[in-house]
């Protein structure tokens, strides 16, 4: 047999499912290419099912805290086993969405207007102009996340429910219509750029992961310089934060602008998704790399001190 395979999945984040679907797909990709596979859903204990496991690789398939904030990789780091994807400062700055954009801004790439609020502030009264965006500073998967339209009176109702479990820090940020595209990064090739289209209000949760919940055009029907600028400003948003392995970029494409002005990183994922609806695995198989391929890739990409 090959490499002993850790798949880290599942954990106790709101993204727990998705992450469950990750890793099974991973699990049984890293199978069928000659890993000697564990499957591991990751409780408290972690360090202590690791130390007596001993894999040769953690392949990291986790969602959210702790598995994408830099938690786990803290715990790699200190068990030095190594991992994949991004390491202990990446994946706590792409994490933080506010302090991501502040360096993302200073690497000279666009990002949207906006400012971090309280969720008492944004329950309150509108913390922008309308229409806006509100999402948890440190969520992912578009949990959470509202689009706060022009005949909204008030804002999003669900911000009072005592039961909200997406943090109490939020940003608040401009709305830009248009497109919505993403193109990841894998090592320090940009792949190609899909533009996501659904027929939900946006490309929330349910868009991203029910089948036929969104459909993705790939690659992008935009103008050629688009589609490169979308390219060169995933890869620099990846060296920008320090990015390891594999990222995917965010970005909202204003097509009235006409030019690359309407062009604007919204975020960098440094766990993307990974089940049969993902937009990684969709990309690596349009350069030719098979689903396989591609895990086989990350388990031998991954290192310490990343």
């Amino acid at each position: 047999m090959g490499k002993h395979v850790a798949v880290l999945m599942g954990g106790w984040s709101p993204e727990r499912q998705v992450s469950l679907w990750s890793g099974e797909a991973c699990a049984k990709a890293a199978e069928s290419v000659g890993y000697r596979v564990t499957r591991v859903d990751v409780g408290r204990d972690i360090a202590q099912v690791l130390s007596a496991l001993q894999p040769d690789v953690a392949l990291n398939v986790l969602h959210g805290r702790p598995g994408e904030d830099g938690t786990i990789q803290g715990i790699l780091e200190v068990l030095r086993i190594p991992y994949t994807h991004s390491g202990v400062l990446a994946s706590a700055l792409a994490m933080d969405k506010t302090q991501a954009k502040i360096i993302l801004a200073a690497h000279g790439i666009p990002v949207p207007e906006g400012r971090m609020v309280s969720r008492a502030e944004a329950a309150r009264a509108h913390v922008l102009p309308r229409p806006y965006v509100l999402k948890p500073n440190t969520g992912g998967s578009s949990v959470g996340v509202f689009i706060v339209r022009d005949d909204q009176e008030h804002p999003p109702q669900e911000l009072h429910r005592a039961d909200w479990g997406f943090g109490e820090e939020l940003l608040a940020e401009r709305y830009i219509p248009g497109l919505e595209l993403t193109c990841a990064v894998m090592g320090d090739h940009a792949l190609g750029v899909i533009e996501i289209q659904s027929d939900l209000k946006f490309y929330d949760y349910e868009a991203k992961y029910a089948p036929g919940g969104s459909r993705h055009i790939l690659p992008a029907q935009i103008l050629p310089n688009i589609y490169q600028k979308a390219r060169m400003l995933a890869v620099r948003a990846h060296r920008a934060l320090g990015c390891r392995g594999i990222s995917r970029t965010d970005f909202r494409y204003d097509d009235q602008a006409g030019d690359e002005s309407g062009l604007v990183c919204l975020e960098v994922n440094t766990q993307p998704g990974m089940t049969e609806t993902s937009l990684v695995p969709e990309l690596a198989a349009h350069e030719g790399h098979s689903f396989g391929e591609l895990v086989r890739w990350m388990v031998e990409d991954a290192s310490l001190d990343r």
